[in-house]
């Protein structure tokens, strides 16, 4: 009987606007990193795109010390990536609370609250308003 160490897996949630995103970290050290089953560069097609998801990475410098696989579903590609990187901070943060500080300083810990405003009702959208004719 072989007890096999496994590597641990990290897991971390990241939101924005519509987009959900979740993270698995796994520590095996050969640092590929794919989102829905692509790699990453392949997902996103934009270098800004892939700079933001992994900017957490980036900050900890743990690029290559990672195996990541991220799931990303709803909103636009630009706010999967944050939520990404949302993500893959909480997932750092749980591997090492010492770089805690470092990913708060640079703004990888924070989730962007902002949302799509609603449309309200008798109007058009949510600032616009029908034309008003005095006579």
């Amino acid at each position: 009987m072989t007890t096999e160490t496994a590597t641990p897996l990290l897991l971390g949630t990241g939101r924005r606007k519509t987009a959900s995103a979740r993270a698995r970290l796994s520590a095996s050290g050969t640092g590929t990193f794919t989102v829905n089953g692509l790699s990453v560069e392949e997902y996103f097609g934009s270098e800004a795109l892939v700079t933001e998801a992994t900017a957490p990475l980036q900050t900890a410098e743990m690029r290559d010390q990672f195996d990541i696989s991220a799931r990303a579903i709803g909103g636009g590609k630009h706010g999967q990536a944050t939520a990404i990187a949302l993500a893959i901070a909480r997932a750092l943060v749980k591997h090492d609370p010492e770089l805690r500080g470092n990913l708060k300083k640079a703004g990888h810990l924070k989730r962007d609250p902002r949302r799509r405003e609603r449309k309200k009702a008798g109007q058009p959208g949510a600032r616009k308003r029908f034309q008003f004719s005095k006579r």
